[in-house]
């Protein structure tokens, strides 16, 4: 903390800092927003040049929110050299996927693939499941990968939901005396 604690007055767009991650971000109405931007990277630099806490420019993402304002923003590394920031549609923030677009599309997918992983080794350990011994096994191991941040990416598409919906609708056939009954009864 004692290094990146006066980080925030060098710096006039929004900025986020937890642990060694850093996030720079300010609404674009204008290329004057954009500058002030560029002005806040090339302020960021001068910050670690004169710390010797070095960003590394290669590990900079470039994502747009909501607006088609063509710009590029660039870094000076180490030795120099004009670096361009890589623009991407999709990022990975404390373990939870953000898009462009701001849909939790890519998050359900990921929760659902981690769970579906997780279901798979019990299936293969566990040859007979009592309801109680899944219900523990199922709250312990995997819902966790259902619900980490639901608060953040909250599923609201139907096609989200149904991902999520599915997986369980599987999940919940692992108890022989549970596989016939219809799937919300199986759910309580």
């Amino acid at each position: 903390m004692l290094f990146v604690n006066d980080l925030p007055e060098w710096i006039v767009s929004s900025l986020k800092i937890f642990a060694d991650v850093t996030k720079l971000w300010i609404t674009l109405k204008s290329k004057t927003d954009s500058a002030i931007l560029q002005n806040d990277l090339d302020n960021l630099i001068a910050w670690s040049n004169k710390w010797l806490l070095k960003f590394n420019p290669s590990k900079f993402k470039l994502m747009h929110i909501g607006h088609n304002l063509s710009t590029e923003y660039h870094m000076v590394d180490d030795i120099g050299r004009n670096v361009m920031i890589e623009e991407t549609s999709l990022g990975k923030d404390l373990g939870i996927y953000i898009s462009s677009d701001l849909k939790p599309s890519t998050q359900c997918a990921k929760a659902a693939g981690k769970a579906r992983s997780v279901l798979a080794m019990v299936r293969r350990n566990f040859k007979k499941l009592a309801k109680e011994d899944f219900i523990l096994i199922y709250r312990t191991y995997i819902r966790p990968h259902m619900e980490y941040c639901v608060q953040a990416w909250s599923p609201h598409l139907v096609k989200d939901i149904q991902t999520l919906e599915s997986f369980q609708r599987t999940a919940t056939k692992i108890v022989p005396t549970l596989r016939k009954l219809p799937y919300e009864s199986r759910l309580q």
